[in-house]
């Protein structure tokens, strides 16, 4: 399971920036990586995981602005295509499935 956090934020004025930067900082301290500039992922083992983070994610909206939370599937994720210019790019990398037996 991987959570997407999708946002677009403003930035005009010092009070904005500071908002973005800090949410921003708190996903990367949550464990999501950037995707794109405003995409950020996390991989997670469980419905039951993904939903701490997403409550997490709502715990520091901001104010102002727009904040999108999506779940996908492993093989969902594992069937983006990412092209760069007009280059195929080579696929995220699957994250870690841990095995209890």
């Amino acid at each position: 399971m991987w959570v997407l956090v999708l946002f677009d934020l403003p930035t005009e004025t010092k009070k904005d920036r500071k908002a973005y930067a800090d949410f921003r900082k708190n996903l990367q301290r949550d464990g999501f990586t950037m995707f794109q500039f405003s995409i950020y992922v996390r991989h997670c083992a469980s419905q039951e995981n993904a939903d701490v983070h997403i409550k997490r994610v709502k715990s520091i909206l901001p104010e102002y602005g727009k904040i999108g939370i999506m779940c996908i599937t492993d093989k969902q994720f594992g069937n983006i295509e990412l092209f760069y210019g007009q280059k195929s790019a080579s696929k995220p990398e699957a994250g870690i499935q841990l095995e209890l037996f």
